[in-house]
């Protein structure tokens, strides 16, 4: 199958958010702040169209930072990345991810970072840490630290929804490129 074209592919996408992981009610968010309404991603990123489309538009934006690595904090990175490493193999061009671990396992290697191969760091790779839904940018800055600490340099920060609520500050204070594929005004009407 030929992926569509980024306009068709955004919308579509759109369409997917809106109907399988957008919703109105309260929730108390990773922040702590309460809202109104939420961004649950994991239906679209566990979609087979949704997880395609996500790869195929954050891709798109990746080979413009060339970067070697692609990944982010557990939970939420880890669809995202798979499916971007997976789409870049098909394209030829292929992009390991890792993920982050919210907490180092405490048993076997002990590991903070996963999916590297044994002996293989982060040190001076060009990094772009992804995440499914951007708040306040506190959940991303962890897995920022992570590469960070290993050596890797983070070009990125790429969130699939942005809910417009501090991240792009938070992280412009941090010294950080940050880019969005939607924003939560895109589907709050503003």
């Amino acid at each position: 199958m030929v992926l569509p074209n980024s306009t068709d592919a955004r919308k579509r996408l759109a369409e997917i958010i809106r109907d399988k992981s957008f919703g109105r009610g309260e929730v108390t968010l990773a922040s702590g702040r309460k809202s109104d309404f939420y961004f649950n991603l994991k239906p679209t990123m566990l979609d087979p169209e949704g997880a395609a489309l996500l790869a195929q538009l954050a891709l798109e934006m990746l080979r413009e930072e060339k970067v070697d690595y692609v990944g982010g904090l557990e939970m939420g990175a880890v669809p995202i990345s798979g499916a971007i490493a997976a789409l870049s193999f098909l394209d030829g061009k292929p992009l390991p991810n890792f993920f982050v671990r919210k907490k180092p396992k405490e048993y076997g290697a002990k590991l903070g970072v996963e999916g590297l191969k044994k002996g293989l760091t982060l040190a001076r790779k060009r990094v772009a840490v992804i995440e499914d839904v951007t708040t306040t940018g506190g959940s991303a800055l962890k897995a920022v630290e992570a590469v960070k600490d290993g050596g890797g340099e983070v070009t990125l920060v790429l969130t699939m929804v942005d809910r417009q609520e501090g991240a792009d500050e938070t992280f412009k204070q941090a010294g950080l490129k940050f880019r969005a594929l939607f924003t939560a005004g895109e589907f709050l009407g503003k």
